[in-house]
């Protein structure tokens, strides 16, 4: 397994994720709780044997800001949070971040600079988070009839890898793009996450019906129905979310159509863009400020 980004852990080698006989948690190998101060944050990169991805390798990303260990924000929990804090005191927590489809863990950090982007929030006294990404496929966040299922990689073993890695699961943001932005929506939708502070969907891919032209999103009507991120809106009300679509982008109806009626707070909003990496790039500041806020 790769380490990437200069002053992170010297010369330290990540070990590898080995796979086991039947469904266990990945080793992750390496704490990411303690970090060298830097200039920009620090990437790393590593896979494991999934039992929900039969035959296919699944990549992480995980980007820590280099101010971190130094930053008062990161030293404990409030006081008010009670016991539970203790147990996260001094450790960063983790937004999760959902790709589109044709993607993967490495195309929030190649092709948006999401460590750029968190390193700047930091230094400009923004909360320290840790940005983590894995591998889905094609999957769309969601148990499929092959077998597939990412939201049990997710929850079963990404998220005890991060846990077991020195970050804060109590203290977890979801965010994505695209297919990853319905993922982010219906896992916080469907309340599965422990410790979810906040969701944020940038052109999420959402529909209010079925179309069976749309089976590599959904396998079925009944599929679909028991993924409707549109009827599960209402459990979204006392979540903190943020939506963003732009202005020239083919899913703007339908992302307005789920805006409309979904209760409680919500920031974001439709700005010039299509469906692209110039647009991503362009509201993932706010995106980030968003989790932090939520996420402190």
């Amino acid at each position: 397994m790769l380490e990437l980004g200069a002053g992170l852990l010297g010369a330290a080698a990540l070990t590898s994720c080995a796979p086991a006989a039947g469904h266990r948690t990945p080793d992750p190998g390496v704490s990411f709780g303690t970090v060298a101060a830097g200039p920009q944050a620090g990437l790393r990169t590593g896979s494991f044997v999934s039992a929900f991805r039969p035959g296919l390798p699944t990549g992480w990303s995980v980007a820590v800001p280099a101010s971190a260990a130094a930053s008062p924000a990161s030293a404990s929990a409030s006081p008010e949070a009670g016991a539970g804090a203790e147990a996260g005191a001094g450790k960063l927590p983790v937004a999760v971040f959902l790709h589109g489809t044709g993607s993967g863990n490495g195309f929030l950090f190649a092709e948006l600079g999401a460590q750029a982007v968190l390193q700047r929030h930091v230094d400009g006294g923004g909360t320290p988070f840790a940005i983590a990404a894995v591998d889905g496929g094609d999957s769309w966040w969601h148990a499929r009839a092959d077998g597939t299922d990412t939201q049990s990689m997710l929850l079963t073993e990404f998220l005890p890898l991060l846990a077991g890695s020195g970050l804060d699961t109590a203290r977890v943001g979801l965010f994505g793009l695209s297919m990853g932005g319905f993922g982010a929506l219906l896992l916080a939708s469907q309340g599965k996450v422990p410790g979810l502070r906040a969701v944020a969907a940038m052109s999420p891919a959402v529909w209010a019906r079925y179309d069976a032209t749309r089976e590599h999103a959904f396998d079925s009507p009944d599929d679909f129905a028991a993924n409707d991120v549109f009827a599960l809106r209402p459990q979204l009300a006392s979540l903190p979310k943020r939506i963003d679509c732009g202005t020239e982008d083919d899913l703007l109806p339908t992302v307005q159509d789920y805006v409309g009626d979904l209760p409680g707070p919500l920031e974001g909003g439709f700005l010039p863009g299509a469906h692209e990496a110039a647009y991503w790039r362009r509201v993932l500041p706010d995106v980030v400020s968003f989790l932090a806020r939520n996420l402190g």
